[in-house]
């Protein structure tokens, strides 16, 4: 993985991945500016400046600045702020969330990096995390451990350490440092803020174990493979859980950057194949909340158990993360983006009310079908007038399988970074962006995205 990672050059990378990460990274500055003013946010970046007087790195979509580590705390919490990001779903990991907040900061320390070097890093640290999450497995997140956070540290290493040009030699140690700092509990979806916060802290460990390493310090050798200690048999609960050809297997010719999806839902991913379900059952007969008798849904074990459970209002996180309140805001709103999500909705009686109609059920089936599967599901909607409508939806809309165009993500980035900057600086970003190669100086984009 290191000789990967750091041998990486902008010319071995595939041109349909350069464009794709270009799309990718564009996507997740416009999530961190929304979500930069969001509560949980400014409570981060107000805790954090008062801790720290360094004013070197930007709090994307606001005033502020901060060291470079709490810069990539309070940017990753910025860009999962709000369940709008990117994710791997096979394996399991917010991306952008993870890479871009450690990365950025490097471009605006050290200066002079090339809109090309920062593409060939941003690169090698999305292709590492994901093959961890493939390496784990379904049971990595079932068992209780929030995948973000634990298997994020990894992406956010190679990243950074690319970005820092550091040997091969450099790069074990940056993955070994992060690696022993991963942590992170599922319980945080049950409505606490701190959920938001996995993805900032997952990069900050990330950041700091490239540039620990660079100063010569030693991380855990062989962090992921080592029989005792090591990341995959400790954070498994067997060894027949976690595969360790994954973190290898077609590297530099299978791009997992190639597999990440796009969320159109402000909800965890798991809730979005069974919202297209819906969205086309609709299309072949309109019915809304009045005319539903039940919703059953059935999917993975891992989709029962990350989102499944019992409604009971949390706050924004728990609303986002669950299955039947989603499903009722759907069939009450016809959507589920970033207005659906207000705390005056969180308790709202009709939702409520509706969300107990929404059944989900565990299919072994689609269980044995493994991580790549995982959020397939087969849908039935049970109308009061006996009609029952069925649909299999095996992928989401903006998965990798259906990829969204780039029309769509401009889009969607423009609605998303309007909230917090000027038409004129979201179009300057824009550009910047979409014309990442020509970039004499990545650091440019800290700037577009500074208030």
């Amino acid at each position: 993985i290191a000789e990967f990672v750091s041998g990486l050059k902008y010319e071995a990378i595939p041109e349909e991945v350069r464009h794709r990460i270009k799309l990718l990274i564009l996507d997740s500055l416009g999530c961190a500016l929304y979500g930069a003013d969001l509560e949980w946010c400014r409570i981060l970046q107000d805790s954090l400046a008062k801790v720290d007087s360094t004013r070197e790195c930007a709090v994307w979509g606001t005033n502020k600045k901060l060291s470079a580590p709490h810069a990539a705390l309070a940017n990753g919490t910025a860009v999962q702020g709000f369940e709008l990001d990117d994710v791997h779903r096979a394996g399991v990991l917010h991306v952008g969330a993870v890479v871009l907040p450690a990365l950025i900061p490097i471009a605006e320390v050290r200066g002079g990096m090339s809109g090309k070097e920062f593409l060939t890093a941003a690169v090698a640290g999305y292709e590492i995390g994901p093959r961890v999450g493939l390496c784990m497995g379904p049971a990595h997140i079932a068992s209780g451990w929030h995948s973000g956070a634990t298997l994020g540290v990894f992406s956010a290493a190679a990243g950074a350490a690319r970005g820092l040009k550091l040997d091969a030699e450099e790069t074990v140690h940056a993955l070994g440092i992060a690696g022993t700092q991963a942590a992170g509990l599922m319980a945080a979806q049950f409505g606490a803020m701190v959920k938001r916060m996995h993805a900032g802290r997952s990069s900050q460990s990330g950041l700091y174990g490239a540039l620990l390493a660079e100063a010569g310090f030693t991380g855990i050798v062989n962090v992921l493979e080592s029989e005792y200690g090591g990341f995959c048999t400790t954070l498994s609960q067997s060894k027949d859980q976690f595969n360790l050809k994954e973190l290898t297997a077609g590297l530099g010719d299978t791009w997992q950057t190639m597999g990440i999806a796009l969320k159109f839902y402000a909800c965890v991913g798991p809730n979005h194949t069974t919202l297209d379900a819906i969205r086309d059952m609709q299309r072949e007969r309109r019915f809304g909340p009045r005319d539903v008798k039940k919703i059953v849904v059935h999917g993975s074990q891992v989709t029962v158990n990350h989102v499944g459970w019992k409604y009971v209002p949390q706050g924004l996180t728990s609303a986002q993360l669950n299955l039947p309140y989603c499903v009722a805001t759907w069939l009450i709103d016809g959507d589920c983006f970033v207005d659906q999500f207000t705390e005056d909705k969180v308790a709202d009686p009709a939702r409520m009310k509706l969300a107990e109609r929404v059944e989900v059920v565990h299919d072994p089936e689609i269980t044995a079908l493994g991580a790549k599967s995982r959020h397939k599901v087969h849908v039935e909607a049970h109308l009061n007038d006996g009609t029952v409508l069925k649909r299999t939806v095996e992928t989401a809309r903006g998965s990798e399988k259906k990829f969204a165009t780039d029309a769509e993500i401009v889009e969607k980035y423009e609605k998303l970074a309007s909230k917090a900057l000027p038409k004129a600086r979201v179009t300057k970003l824009r550009d910047a962006m979409l014309g990442l190669e020509k970039l004499k100086d990545a650091s440019e984009l800290a700037r577009f995205m500074a208030k």
